[in-house]
């Protein structure tokens, strides 16, 4: 993204925000004609720095499902061990994300649990039996406060 100019980064910007805000809006927002609205966008899109589209689902209104973010150290930090840890987490769809971290823990996991019994499961059936694991972290989440419209506190 290092290409990218305070135009481009505010169509970034307003686009993270309402990806379905009509071309011409966003254009009049970030001062360009629709026409060199789209073609930046193309650009970007053509680059990868816009890799796709997704709908932000409100889980606290739709679903019952809670976010849990596992932090896994392993035994060691060694080439061999990485590949076969990130090759088993592949296998399991209920891993949403995995990040390599820097930091107390190697890697960042995200699952999506719809109760206590439901991530014992996970624990016990997954991330207890993936290779090379010395400490397993969990913390569940309240609320995704980017994932959501912003809630007044008054």
């Amino acid at each position: 993204m290092a290409g990218l100019d305070t135009i481009d980064r505010n169509i970034l910007r307003l686009l993270r925000l309402d990806a379905r805000m009509s071309n011409t809006k966003l254009a009049g927002d970030v001062g360009l004609s629709p026409s060199a609205c789209l073609r930046r966008i193309k650009i970007m899109e053509q680059a990868g720095v816009i890799r796709g589209y997704t709908a932000l689902v409100d889980t606290a209104n739709t679903d019952t499902t809670i976010a849990v973010i596992i932090n896994i150290t392993l035994e060691r930090q060694t080439e061999d061990y990485l590949d076969r840890f990130e090759a088993a987490v592949r296998k399991h769809p209920e891993i949403r994300e995995c990040f390599l971290m820097t930091g107390g823990s190697d890697y960042l996991l995200r699952v999506e649990i719809e109760s206590a019994g439901d991530f014992e499961r996970i624990h016990k059936e997954i991330l207890s039996t993936l290779p090379g694991v010395l400490r397993i972290n969990s913390s569940f989440s309240i609320r995704n406060v980017l994932g959501t419209k912003r809630v007044s506190r008054r």
